[in-house]
């Protein structure tokens, strides 16, 4: 059976095992389809497979008649700025984000900077599925062309939203773990320009994770090492494409991803109030933070597309996911490292804390994530037997099943990028978190076995 997984999201699989390049071909083809001729911007993370998949790739555009604009290694917010910034027709990222070295993927961009709205992949699949590709005669092929200073435009757009002098002034030193993802090309430019000392963690963009790439708390013992190693003042973990941050303190303490958009928002709604979305997976220390500056507060569907179309419909200023994954609408709709990196440093600056305090001046939870390998024709009788032994609880059903007491919460949802169930829990004390997860997992378990 092959691992290939395709959603309005984009695609992933594992490379010669469902992602071969006649399939990779024909998904970029639907894309150039889309774009009617127009111009595409493709980029890629550090992985090894990626210049085979970037050469079927363009093959798929240049064979509906796109324009390429091929900005090389650079990571996936970057690819959404480029698209604005050229006025293209669209974009694909090469990616699969935080699976391990096997898979690869592609995630589509619309003109508008962001990933393909529910619309535009149900458009892209329509094409892909009934294979209705554009392609056009020998003298009307696309164009491939390389892009100059392919960070630039997206690093001036995350410097426009801060007080750089203020924070150049406090000259930061930072430990920076790109894990040889695509974050190690620009990140430290970014980090210099303001003011920064930056020690890199595995910036060689090859692909060579030198640990699991997702970023979460297992998974960074060494950047928690190397802050205290450094005496640095914070360490950013990026995940290979750099859409998502997590967070070192001072003492080498995880804070983890799910503050990343939390101090993000605590810097912006004091400066700027205004409606937030995050996802319905996202801690509710967010939704305390809204509150504390009188802003209106939403919950999406899990998933990107879903956060920015909420975004969009409620004129948010800030949104984002729990996953590490900021959206600041002045840059782009895509989650973006960059933009939580500048947030936190200039919340740092503008206070004179440290970053333990800040952290531990937001309302306190503790989130447990944990997940089973499920398919998702059974997802429906995992959500069904949870939500009757938790009879207690508030059900909100759409996104999967997410149950809510007054102080704590469940959620048990399919992933749309990993052929798995994910089982999300919170509570003021980690032990009940833990507990509560636990026990959903059971469930979950017997009623799909």
């Amino acid at each position: 059976m092959s691992e290939r997984i395709l959603s309005i999201s984009g695609l992933r699989g594992v490379v010669g095992n469902g992602l071969t390049p006649e399939y990779l071909t024909r998904f970029a083809a639907a894309v150039g389809t889309l774009a009617n001729q127009g111009t595409v911007v493709v980029s890629r993370d550090g992985r090894g497979s990626g210049e085979m998949v970037r050469h079927a790739v363009v093959a798929g555009l240049i064979a509906t008649g796109c324009r390429v604009i091929d900005a090389g290694i650079a990571t996936t917010p970057t690819c959404g700025v480029l698209v604005t910034h050229l006025k293209a027709a669209g974009g694909i990222q090469i990616t699969a984000s935080h699976n391990p070295i096997p898979w690869n993927g592609l995630k589509p961009f619309s003109a508008e900077g962001s990933v393909y709205n529910q619309s535009q992949g149900e458009q892209l699949l329509d094409v892909l599925n009934n294979e209705t590709f554009n392609y056009v005669p020998w003298d009307q092929l696309g164009t491939l062309e390389i892009c100059d200073d392919v960070a630039g435009p997206h690093i001036k757009r995350v410097l426009n939203l801060v007080d750089v002098p203020e924070i150049q002034q406090r000259k930061f030193k930072v430990v920076l773990d790109c894990n040889h993802g695509s974050g190690g090309v620009a990140t430290p430019r970014l980090l210099e320009a303001l003011g920064c000392e930056v020690v890199v963690l595995g910036g060689t963009a090859d692909g060579q994770f030198a640990h699991t790439p997702e970023p979460l708390k297992e998974n960074l013992t060494s950047l928690c090492d190397e802050v205290i190693k450094h005496k640095a003042d914070a360490g950013f973990a990026q995940d290979p494409d750099a859409d998502r941050l997590a967070i070192v303190d001072e003492n080498g303490r995880f804070i983890g991803e799910e503050l990343t958009l939390a101090l993000g928002a605590d810097y912006v709604l004091a400066r700027t109030p205004g409606p937030i979305v995050v996802n319905g997976s996202t801690s509710r220390v967010t939704a305390d933070i809204a509150a504390k500056y009188h802003c209106p507060f939403f919950r999406s569907y899990v998933g990107e597309a879903h956060v920015c179309a909420k975004m969009k419909q409620e004129s948010a200023i800030i949104g984002g996911e729990g996953n590490g994954g900021v959206i600041e609408p002045h840059v782009g709709y895509v989650r973006d490292s960059y933009v939580s990196m500048a947030y936190v440093l200039a919340g740092l600056a503008a206070s004179g804390q440290r970053l333990s305090e800040w952290a531990d001046s937001l309302p306190q939870y503790s989130i447990v994530k944990d997940k089973i390998t499920c398919p998702r024709e059974q997802v429906e009788a995992a959500c069904d037997a949870l939500e009757a032994h938790f009879d207690s609880a508030s059900a909100s059903k759409g996104d999967g099943l997410r149950l809510d007491w007054d102080d704590r919460w469940v959620q048990v949802r399919a992933s749309n990028t990993e052929p798995i169930i994910r089982v999300i829990s919170e509570a003021p004390q980690e032990t009940e978190a833990q507990e509560l997860c636990a026990e959903a997992m059971k469930i979950v378990s017997e009623a799909v076995s």
